[in-house]
């Protein structure tokens, strides 16, 4: 009797374990691909045939289920904004996209409405004091007014 003994495969790591499967499978691809190659040349011509267009319409299969499964989960719009779903391009789309500028715009415009309302409210302000003052006008812009207002008070 034959005592045929399999010994286990080395121990690999988990984390090592999906890229030494993908090497092993490269390689057997790789020996089959080998074998078959080897063994076309005693084919006939119609069977080569046949075989060249099964293998190019087993690679149109292979290229469509890899562009199907490598399709991005987030998208991006064509205006450039992160999309966590599918990809539309309705005007849903361009409302999000647009509606950020004009809240921005319209903020801008009222801060600087109320920038605007303040100076108008100190200068009238500053004009009503000038105005009911005992003195007149022209006082503030007299040199010698200058110097009475720099001179210290007893």
């Amino acid at each position: 009797m034959n005592n045929l003994t399999i010994s286990p495969p080395a121990a690999v790591p988990f984390s090592a374990q999906p890229a030494t499967l993908d090497t092993l499978q490269s390689r057997f691809a790789l020996r089959v691909a080998a074998r078959l190659t080897e063994r076309s040349q005693d084919l006939g011509a119609d069977i080569g045939e046949r075989l060249r267009f099964a293998r190019e319409k087993a690679l149109d299969q292979a290229r469509a289920s890899r562009a199907a499964s490598a399709a991005p989960v987030v998208g991006v719009s064509a205006a450039g904004a992160a999309l966590l779903g599918r990809a539309g391009s309705g005007w849903w789309m361009k409302l999000a996209a647009v509606l950020p500028a004009v809240a921005l715009i319209a903020g801008l415009v009222l801060i600087q409405q109320s920038q605007t309302n303040a100076q108008i409210a100190v200068a009238a302000e500053i004009d009503a004091a000038l105005l009911a003052d005992d003195l007149p006008p022209v006082a503030y812009s007299d040199a010698g007014f200058a110097e009475f207002l720099k001179t210290p008070r007893e």
